[in-house]
């Protein structure tokens, strides 16, 4: 496979497919070849397939630690506790290749205010998965870093993104989750 049409394509069809994972592999050469100059549409391809792939891992988590807090399973803590973590493993990995591959192939690159605030939220985004279930050291650092990406994206979008902006209102929301949430604020 050699062309960036044909690995768009076969993007869609992992998605048609619900095969996340694959989704995100057929996207990486993309990323790689347009950097920040992915269209519209391929930066929400990119954003959909990254969603997804860690969707799986954030429900599971929220689902065992509601059977944990009931008090007839707990003879199963021990097992639940170990699942629990194999499963934030996975979510930690997922969310650090995510923003390694923004913050390496395409924040650097970034041209335009609209890109670069799209980006920055991503980063947020995805440091907040993280920190939904982090702990200490962890949980610590990776607040800094989603508070960091947030601001700077807040900035640059009241710099130059209209009130109106799908890209400013979803960082909005988001940030405000991300306080409310991770920061309980």
């Amino acid at each position: 496979m050699s062309s960036v049409d044909e690995y768009i394509f076969m993007a869609r069809v992992a998605e048609q497919s619900e095969r996340f994972r694959d989704m995100v592999d057929f996207l990486k050469p993309v990323i790689k070849e347009k950097g920040a100059s992915l269209t519209t549409d391929e930066r929400n391809l990119l954003s959909v397939a990254f969603k997804n792939l860690v969707s799986q891992q954030r429900t599971a988590i929220r689902t065992i630690s509601a059977i944990e807090q009931n008090s007839k399973y707990a003879k199963f803590g021990g097992a639940m506790g170990d699942y629990k973590r194999k499963i934030e493993e996975e979510l930690y990995r997922n969310c650090d290749e995510i923003i390694a591959i923004i913050r390496g192939d395409v924040l650097t690159k970034a041209g335009d205010d609209e890109s670069k605030a799209f980006f920055l939220k991503m980063i947020g985004d995805y440091c907040r998965y993280v920190a939904e279930s982090a702990k200490e050291a962890r949980l610590e650092k990776t607040k800094t870093e989603a508070l960091s990406a947030y601001t700077e994206a807040c900035q640059i979008a009241e710099k130059s993104l209209n009130a109106c902006n799908s890209i400013r209102l979803g960082l909005a929301l988001n940030f405000s989750v991300f306080y409310y949430e991770v920061m309980q604020d």
